[in-house]
């Protein structure tokens, strides 16, 4: 997963695609459980775009998003942010969640 800039999250939203951006901090321990849950939905739905960043370096998204802990996953459907992920539960629930998003709008 690759690690995003402020203005690549920007521009993942400017392209119109979904796209998940994955909010953590280094040490937080239930990040890393969610990190390598994340890298898991990255090999089986290659077709959305993922990126990842350390939430200390972000604070304008975590104000703009108002961001109330770590881990968070904001997933947009093009142009808008249409949820909001503190749970990520399970590795089957972030797939499915995230694959009916991918399909919903196409």
């Amino acid at each position: 997963m690759e690690e995003w800039s402020k203005e690549q999250w920007e521009a993942a939203i400017q392209s119109g695609e979904k796209a998940a951006f994955y909010l953590y901090t280094p040490m937080c321990g239930t990040c890393a459980v969610a990190s390598k849950m994340l890298s898991v939905i990255e090999q089986l739905l290659p077709q959305l775009q993922i990126g990842k960043a350390n939430i200390n370096f972000l604070e304008q998204i975590a104000y703009e998003h108002q961001i109330e802990s770590v881990p968070c996953l904001l997933v947009t459907d093009g142009w808008k942010v249409t949820d909001k992920i503190y749970a990520f539960q399970s590795v089957p629930f972030l797939y499915e969640l995230l694959k009916n998003q991918l399909t919903e709008h196409y």
